[in-house]
């Protein structure tokens, strides 16, 4: 049995809520956060498919505003597909797609612009086009790349790997609030399997990770250690005994968390709560 990255996540922010969904199978009502969350992943995993297209339609020297507005053209069209594609869910939180499209219009805006600058600083400096161009683009980055291993008992989808030469970098897109410093444990303990994982694939150490907050454009760094893939390892055995459990995990006691979870009326009610695990362990 392999279960997915996330769970390391989520089993960190509330091991109490990980077991009202995946034992009680309980689900939290949708947010508007979690749907726009998922227009940025959609939007950016497209972008980054994009890419080579885009380069290696450059065959001569343009100016920089030529190429922004290449990357614009091409990013805003991603951005609409996505917010048709999830129509249904943002309806299902009262939010148009034209209300979508505002709130994501700026993020998108500044990701072209960027991508757009590293693309003319290195025409400027290799003088190479096209394909040529693309060969020797440093980093190339590849989106959504599955991953998993029997011995990790671990699956998942990292959002993106930033390519240089041999070495492999994990990046994981994160919306919410970014902390003061560092990054938040959940999202650590994420990078960390990650990284266990990309280094099982590609028989190459990972040396490093990070975590970019879009909605602040942060990017946290996570240096990785020997010691996280025993980490690793005790959260994934801990995640298998919850999973298995018949006992509550107590609450976590976190103001916050709890204000803004969509299961907070089911996991206050213990009544509620026990009743459910008693046809749960009745069905078993």
């Amino acid at each position: 049995m392999k279960i997915s990255v996330s769970l390391l996540s989520s089993y960190l922010y509330c091991s109490r809520k990980l077991f009202l969904e995946r034992v009680l199978m309980l689900k939290e009502p949708p947010k508007e956060s979690l749907v726009m969350g998922s227009i940025r992943h959609e939007t950016y995993d497209n972008i980054n498919k994009k890419e080579e297209k885009l380069v290696t339609s450059i065959a001569k020297k343009i100016n920089l505003v030529e190429i922004q507005n290449l990357y614009k053209q091409s990013y805003l069209s991603v951005l609409r597909k996505a917010i048709t594609n999830n129509k249904r869910r943002l309806e299902n939180v009262n939010l148009s797609m034209s209300d979508a499209y505002k709130k994501a219009y700026s993020f998108i805006l500044e990701e072209s612009s960027l991508r757009a600058s590293n693309i003319f600083n290195f025409i400027e400096e290799n003088n190479v086009f096209g394909q040529e161009l693309w060969q020797k683009l440093t980093p190339k980055i590849m989106s959504e790349l599955r991953v998993e291993s029997d011995a990790l008992k671990l699956k998942g989808i990292i959002d993106q790997v930033h390519i240089y030469d041999n070495d492999y970098v994990p990046f994981e897109l994160k919306t919410g609030r970014t902390p003061d410093n560092g990054v938040w444990p959940s999202h650590r303990i994420q990078i960390a399997a990650y990284s266990l994982l990309l280094q099982e694939r590609f028989n190459k150490p990972i040396k490093e990770g990070f975590v970019f907050y879009l909605d602040t454009k942060e990017k946290r760094h996570i240096a990785i250690n020997p010691y996280m893939r025993e980490e690793v390892k005790q959260i994934v055995d801990e995640i298998m005994q919850l999973l298995e459990s018949k006992e509550l995990p107590d609450f976590c006691n976190n103001e916050n968390k709890c204000r803004k979870c969509g299961l907070r009326k089911t996991c206050y009610n213990e009544e509620e709560v026990n009743n459910l695990l008693k046809i749960k362990v009745k069905a078993n």
